[in-house]
């Protein structure tokens, strides 16, 4: 036989090995990329594709429907199209609960975390379990409403319905871009062209982004087409960029930067270098300062650079701020004791959406607490599932000075749990969205904890009383500047009251979706005459608003900057053209579904007041 042959044999393994890699580690599908080469690969004939819809929502951040119905619920999302391809504003869709940036503009809003990597925007995630485990070929999104929102896919390795949880879970993203702006917000359906996993999978993550969107996002129906066998890979390729082989994808990067912080940061020992180059002749501060401008993976790789910049890597003045958040998918206990050393300083602390599925454990939680809280001021918390009341009360002893906790959707935490949350006396924000906060409990925290200027009650079903809740604020909480009591289900005139002759320093309140509340009992004309530093107020789905509850608001509160009083019927073009004039701050009106208002008027308005955004939805 010809040397010739065993040659060319070896040379077409090694270009069919690189196809496989290329094709392991293909990430965004951008249908005009270069990376043409997973485009042109095919299964064997012999495995049937599988298409399925949502079985299960299993778990989400937020939305914009209650707890108790399915209107523009997460749960929407399981199972066949409700709406699509219609367009526009329904209620069988699901929703998140905010758009744009307006909330990013108003008193409540927090400050970001720094550090966070340009390649993670996401603000709100669902997660969808299907009945079969396939390996994914395609995920069909079905947006029936301002289109445009999701930003990332992941799949997970996990089976939620397998009696035997795997030791080990992982993600992977199938798709990933920055917020598009996407023009017009007609229905669609958005196929991302996906990476291959080498693993079967029936539970898929979408994460949205909404602050490009003019209005609210609504998704109808997530579909999955996939095959039971792995697929192989076909050596027929129209074009393949060598560049590619040896380049690192994104996904690969961050897999890397996370497990060198969970182990490269517990090496101590480090090969000999003569001299640090110029760094040694650089003050500490400096290389402090340009250290800061690193994200954590980041700073895990230069620690095993050299000494000195491993000392620096390691300075707890490094980490006064750390948010995880965006490392989700790979924060376990191990993560949190390598970290403990570093952390002993830290202020600020973003652990949202970490630990759950038993990444991380109660007693993980708690040692890094007691070795890291003493200094905490803000710990986000958000999306938690592994809290529970043992962690709340290390929460409490551990972190003396804690000024802001944001619990929203940590629906895992019992009732009677956040009752510890009355020993931190000095908190000053405090996010219980979504939570089974009970009324005791509550009333408990509002009495002990009277410097509290942001509350969030959203959501919040297991409270029985909110007027007896306002009657509390009113009387204990004085410097309450912003307030959310999105569908709460019972407050009336008198709690109103009471906590318009409290709180009177409040610049935010949110009363969307309250629906005992009822304009005849001159319940909004008492908050316009009591509250005039308001800027941001929703009444939203409030049928009885009407022109009296307008007027007063042009009257009184002229710094007055978001409106919602979608849904009314009673408010008519003359009162809200005075208060356009009025309120000169005034920069959002949602009057989507406004009887009186109507396409006409919107148009009008529009040409008086150019600088506010006057919201109209639609029903096709």
């Amino acid at each position: 036989m010809s040397p010739v042959f065993p040659m060319l044999t070896v040379l077409s393994m090694f270009y069919y090995m690189c196809l496989r890699r290329r094709a392991r580690t293909a990430t965004r599908g951008e249908m005009n990329s270069r990376r043409a080469i997973e485009s042109n690969t095919r299964a064997l004939p012999i495995n049937v594709e599988i298409v399925q819809y949502a079985k299960e929502v299993l778990d989400f951040s937020s939305h914009y429907g209650s707890e108790n119905s399915m209107s523009y619920t997460m749960w929407n999302l399981a199972g066949i199209p409700n709406v699509y391809p219609s367009s526009g504003d329904f209620t069988q869709t699901a929703v998140f609960r905010t758009y744009g940036t307006w909330w990013d503009h108003c008193p409540s809003a927090r400050l970001p975390f720094k550090r966070t990597p340009s390649t993670f925007c996401s603000q709100d995630y669902v997660e969808l379990a299907f009945e079969e485990p396939v390996y994914p070929t395609a995920v069909h999104i079905l947006e029936t409403y301002h289109p445009g929102a999701v930003v990332r896919i992941l799949a997970c390795s996990a089976n939620p319905y397998s009696q035997n949880p795997p030791a080990e879970v992982r993600w992977e993203i199938l798709w990933s871009e920055a917020p598009t702006k996407v023009n017009g917000p007609q229905a669609r359906q958005f196929t991302p062209c996906i990476k291959q996993i080498n693993f079967p999978t029936n539970l898929i993550r979408l994460e949205v982004n909404s602050s490009l969107l003019d209005y609210y996002t609504e998704l109808d129906a997530v579909v999955l087409h996939g095959v039971k066998e792995r697929p192989v890979l076909s050596l027929k390729t129209s074009m393949i960029d060598m560049n590619d082989i040896d380049e690192e994808e994104d996904e690969e990067k961050f897999a890397c930067g996370m497990d060198t912080l969970n182990k490269q940061f517990s090496i101590v020992t480090l090969r000999e270098w003569p001299t640090n180059g110029y760094f040694d002749k650089l003050p500490y501060e400096l290389i402090q300062l340009i250290l800061s401008h690193l994200t954590v993976p980041d700073l895990c790789r230069l620690a095993q650079t050299c000494k000195l910049l491993y000392q620096h890597c390691c300075d707890p003045l490094q980490y006064i701020h750390l948010s995880l958040q965006p490392y989700w998918a790979r924060i376990n206990d191990t993560s949190l004791e390598y970290l403990q050393s570093r952390c002993t300083l830290i202020q600020w602390l973003n652990l949202s959406w970490t630990g759950n599925r038993g990444a991380i454990s109660v007693s993980g939680f708690s040692r890094f607490l007691k070795v890291c809280g003493s200094e905490l001021v803000r710990l986000e918390l958000s999306c938690g599932h592994f809290l529970n009341e043992t962690c709340l009360e290390v929460i409490t002893e551990m972190c003396p000075n804690l000024q802001e906790l944001n619990l929203s959707s940590c629906d895992k935490i019992p009732p009677q749990a956040f009752n510890h949350i009355a020993k931190v006396g000095s908190l000053k924000r405090l996010i219980l969205y979504r939570t089974k906060v009970e009324q005791t409990a509550l009333l408990s925290i509002l009495n002990f904890c009277s410097e509290l200027q942001h509350l969030s009650l959203g959501s919040c079903v297991m409270i029985e009383d909110y007027d007896l809740i306002a009657s509390m604020m009113g009387a204990k909480c004085k410097k309450l500047r912003s307030l959310d009591l999105w569908r709460c289900k019972n407050i009336t005139e008198n709690g109103i009251a009471e906590l318009a002759s409290g709180c009177q320093l409040l610049e935010e309140l949110d009363l969307g979706w309250c629906p005992t509340l009822q304009s005849s009992t001159g319940c909004f004309t008492n908050l316009a005459r009591k509250l005039p530093n308001l800027q941001k107020l929703f009444l939203t789905a409030n049928r009885s608003v009407c022109d009296t509850d307008i007027e007063e608001l042009a009257a009184n509160c002229t710094r007055l900057r978001q409106l919602d009083i979608l849904g009314t019927r009673m408010v008519s073009p003359a009162s809200l053209r005075k208060l356009l004039e009025s309120c000169k701050d005034l920069s959002l009106l949602d009057v989507s579904f406004c009887s009186q208002i109507d396409n006409r008027v919107v148009l009008e308005l529009n040409a008086s007041f150019p600088n506010v955004f006057i919201k109209k939805s639609f029903t096709q």
